[in-house]
């Protein structure tokens, strides 16, 4: 196989050009192509006036070798086709049902590959299942009715549903996982695009339908999925995992359990600290969501306010402050919302969402700083944890309960704003006007001043006095890492830390890969409760 890259196309001719221009290209004929199919698309716009699609293709051709002796295109070159596979079972037959600890991208696809393969997993969820999960967060945006435990952050989906569904990832990948994770996508019903645009997005709307769409084939493959069922103990003996307990009442045998908690279980954390689940504190950032009119980023990054074709722009940026701090931008949502994504009471955190079409005014960003364990006000394992929870409540106290907001010029002066500018919020849960200034520590709010400034020079009107600043983002990820060994378990053996609660990953898709890899590790050990031809 073949794999041609920089084809660039007008983007308002589409994809409809790309067979034409690869025939062109290649100086061949239609009867010499066996196969061929779009790798990698993505956008040009450097030149305003002559935005470009750019493609990767992959293709099959007849006689391969005989074109690549005379080819002298460096942009074509021979690549081997590497499918995903999955490993072969092993031999011990398990006791007990394999246990998988929480429903987010990695417990989902967890379960969906042990499922397909014969194990009937039991896939336990603190929250409610989508669709009751949908009904809760909304009730709690419109009245500020708080569930503990089915919330922005947890309930079935995880907390990517609700954060617009991006599955762009920087995570390597020499076997295949990455793919994989899209083709399930795919399958269970997102755009056949998401496996070759640039930045793939789903949207939550799209999302919770393929969550809720997994969720019945694993059922119908003979596996369990429990709701509002918590994990609250678990007991071991001459370190194995032995029984596990559910909602402090239910105890359940257990000789193989994944840990894929996700980054804001908390009580799960001290749980298995107090436990002696070895774990460390890790590296995370905190900060702000700013607003922009999306109009605005379209014009910096389009040269035009609108395009059908385009939709919504994004934008990625980064800067090292003075200070020696990083500063960045993340989970950017374009045509997006700005949403209350707390998980504990008298805490606020902040989140952004998109729906697919990605079409309200503004487009919102979280700009973050790294925070390392030196930061923290211990050398406690949990410090990050309580770090975080500090500064969420400082968050909520100066916000009376409601999203503290504060327009970036005033963030500056450090006073309190009192009317918007010509950017208004596009927000889920109700704001109030509040100093984030007294939300964050000092090193922080200085880092993010003079980031933000500098970003102005990135992007015109980056750093405009009317941008709005929500507070706090303090769950970009895991405060802790679950330490694993090279078999991917625990020195607890049968415990298998997962995704990026476990902190192996950082984000939908690397988390669901993580979930591809801690199946794989599984099903080497174990040999299937029931033959599948999957």
């Amino acid at each position: 196989m073949l794999r041609i890259g920089q084809i660039k196309i007008p983007y308002r001719d589409g994809d409809s050009k790309v067979y034409k221009t690869l025939l062109k290209k290649l100086h061949i004929q239609e009867q010499e192509i066996l196969s061929w199919k779009i790798f990698k698309k993505s956008i040009d716009a450097r030149k305003k006036q002559e935005i470009m699609s750019v493609y990767t293709v992959d293709i099959e051709l007849k006689h391969e070798n005989a074109f690549l002796k005379r080819n002298r295109n460096r942009n074509i070159q021979k690549i081997e086709h590497k499918e995903y596979q999955f490993p072969k079972a092993g031999d011990r037959l398990p006791v007990h049902p394999i246990v998988i600890v929480g429903s987010g991208p990695a417990g989902l696809f967890c379960a969906l590959m042990l499922a397909r393969c014969g194990y009937r997993p039991i896939l336990l969820e603190r929250g409610m299942d989508v669709e009751r999960r949908q009904d809760a967060v909304e009730r709690f945006w419109k009245t500020g009715e708080f569930q503990p435990d089915t919330n922005v952050q947890f309930g079935e989906g995880g907390a990517g549903t609700f954060s617009d569904g991006k599955l762009n990832t920087l995570v390597k990948d020499p076997f295949g996982r990455h793919r994989k994770v899209l083709e399930l996508f795919v399958e269970f019903g997102a755009a056949p695009e998401i496996l070759y645009v640039n930045k793939p997005h789903i949207g939550t709307d799209v999302l919770c339908h393929i969550v809720k769409a997994m969720r019945e084939e694993i059922i119908t493959l003979g596996g369990e999925v429990r709701f509002e069922s918590k994990l609250t103990d678990i007991r071991t003996e001459k370190g194995r995992l032995t029984f596990i307990c559910v909602n402090d009442e239910t105890w359940m045998d257990c000789e193989c359990l994944v840990l894929a908690v996700g980054h804001s279980a908390r009580d799960t954390f001290m749980m298995l600290k107090e436990r002696g689940l070895p774990m460390t504190a890790k590296s995370f950032a905190i900060g702000v969501r700013i607003e922009h009119p999306q109009e605005m980023i379209n014009r910096s990054q389009y040269g035009m306010d609108r395009d059908d074709i385009l939709g919504s722009a994004s934008y990625k940026l980064t800067h090292t402050a003075s200070n020696g701090r990083g500063v960045y931008t993340f989970c950017m949502c374009p045509g997006g919302y700005v949403v209350n994504a707390s998980s504990e009471e008298g805490g606020c955190v902040v989140n952004g969402m998109s729906y697919h079409g990605r079409d309200s005014a503004n487009a919102n960003s979280a700009v973050i700083v790294t925070v390392t364990p030196e930061d923290f006000p211990s050398e406690d394992v949990m410090a990050g944890v309580e770090f975080q929870r500090f500064w969420e409540r400082r968050a909520y106290m100066e916000g009376n309960g409601k999203v503290p907001v504060q327009l970036y010029g005033d963030f500056c002066e450090g006073r309190v704003s009192q009317d918007f500018g010509k950017v208004k919020p596009v927000h889920k849960g109700a704001a109030a006007f509040a100093d984030l200034n007294r939300c964050l520590p000092a090193y922080v709010c200085e880092s993010l001043k003079e980031g933000i400034k500098a970003f102005g020079h990135k992007i015109q009107g980056y750093d405009r006095e009317d941008a709005i600043l929500s507070g706090v983002e303090t769950r970009t990820s895991s405060p802790i890492r679950m330490e694993r060994d090279g078999d991917f378990q625990s020195e607890i053996r049968g415990i298998y830390p997962c995704g990026e609660g476990a902190g192996y990953a950082g984000g939908i898709t690397s988390a669901a890969m993580d979930g591809l890899r801690i199946a794989e590790a599984i099903r080497k050990v174990y040999s299937p409760t029931e033959k599948t031809d999957k």
